[in-house]
């Protein structure tokens, strides 16, 4: 994966595959202190501590479809290569959290990519999943939850036009506010 959007997305995918009903992603940008960190906590089935453990391991994966698991693998060895780091805690029956840290101004990491697309993606293939996202940069945040605008739509599909381009104005406006607001 070339965007770390594309990462946020697997990782999100997978607490969807553990059966999550809340996910929370946040992405903190702080060029104060040369830190980019994203992270995604669940509340889906949770991982005993073996396997959590084993997580990081390329040849261990829970999935059926095939018998690697490349995704958090390779973030971690990208994270690592820009003086960062990658944790990953999980409990059976109260959900896994995983926060990754880069240098922000490092050379070799990746870009966010298109944080909006990504988003749009997981809110209208996922329903009835409760999202809550999270986007700091230095100390100005937006916060976007989706229930409020599931609410207000009254059982509109997510993936009507309007409510599609509503939906993408709403979180793109969001995140270059708070990055406008805090040119350092």
């Amino acid at each position: 994966m070339r965007e770390l959007s594309l990462h946020l997305l697997d990782i999100a995918e997978n607490s969807i595959s553990a059966k999550a009903k809340d996910i929370t992603i946040e992405v903190i940008e702080d060029l104060r202190i040369d830190l980019l960190q994203l992270s995604v906590q669940d509340n889906g089935c949770g991982m005993p501590p073996e396997m959590a453990a084993r997580v990081i391991d390329p040849f261990v994966t829970t999935r059926t479809t095939r018998k690697v698991g490349l995704g958090i693998p390779l973030l971690k060895e990208a994270a690592e290569m820009c003086n960062g780091s990658l944790e990953l805690t999980s409990e059976v029956g109260v959900g896994t959290s995983i926060v990754v840290k880069f240098q922000h101004s490092h050379i070799d990491r990746m870009p966010l990519g298109d944080i909006t697309t990504t988003l749009l993606h997981l809110l209208v293939a996922n329903p009835s999943v409760h999202w809550v996202f999270k986007y700091r940069f230095n100390e100005k945040e937006f916060v976007f939850d989706d229930e409020p605008v599931k609410a207000e739509i009254e059982g509109l599909p997510l993936s009507e036009p309007s409510i599609l381009n509503c939906l993408r104005e709403m979180l793109q406006s969001g995140i270059d506010d708070a990055r406008a607001l805090n040119v350092s």
